[in-house]
């Protein structure tokens, strides 16, 4: 794991290296990007209306009940749908997966030219939903949550920083890359708003803090 990670952070320092000499890798234009969340004016007035509550239990959840990644059209399920969306100049095959492009982490900062090094991040974590309110849910509603492309919730990333965050919320984990924070917090907001999920107190408390810094 730490080889690899080793190999990932080097590939990631000489593609920045690249972009800075040559250009040709560079973060992905505004519209190449999840969905823009609420602005933090708005986002903080959504976090006032959330209902905070202490974090229910992780009994009887499994990602299954989430099914993800449907197909969106064609032979393009979700996840290759994001690819496309958030990378620069994608090649996609037939079967619609991305072949070539580059991809920009905005957790990271790193960049990224095989889409095997990205994972697609669920801005607010199925089981950190599940906990806060989603075991309530049918599975449809989880499936429309688990591949919403609508609402400020997938986004492509370094698959390690993705599975450094695991089920975490923001009380315990933020990007690495600070000027990310606030558009984090933002889309956590406006996406536990969207769907009527809580918020436990020290959550609360480390989106507050973020959001007024923005």
């Amino acid at each position: 794991m730490s080889g690899i990670y080793a190999r990932r952070i080097g590939i990631a320092v000489a593609s920045a290296a690249l972009a800075a000499t040559s250009g040709l890798l560079t973060a992905p234009a505004a519209q190449a990007a999840m969905p823009t969340p609420v602005a933090a004016s708005t986002a903080r007035t959504y976090l006032s209306e959330l209902t905070v509550s202490a974090e229910g239990s992780s009994s009887g959840y499994s990602r299954d009940l989430f099914p993800h990644w449907i197909t969106q059209s064609g032979a393009c399920d979700t996840r290759e749908v994001v690819l496309k969306r958030d990378g620069t100049n994608v090649t996609q095959n037939s079967s619609c997966s991305a072949v070539s492009g580059s991809w920009y982490s905005q957790y990271d900062g790193a960049t990224w030219t095989a889409a095997s090094d990205l994972d697609i991040d669920h801005m607010v974590p199925l089981a950190e939903a599940w906990r806060s309110g989603a075991s309530g849910w049918t599975t449809a509603k989880r499936q429309s949550f688990a591949n919403d492309l609508t609402r400020p919730q997938l986004i492509a990333v370094t698959d390690n920083v993705n599975q450094s965050k695991g089920d975490q919320d923001p009380a315990t984990w933020l990007p690495s890359r600070t000027a990310y924070r606030c558009t984090y917090a933002r889309a956590w907001v406006h996406v536990k708003h969207y769907y009527g999920l809580t918020v436990d107190s020290a959550e609360k408390s480390a989106l507050q803090s973020v959001l007024n810094g923005c």
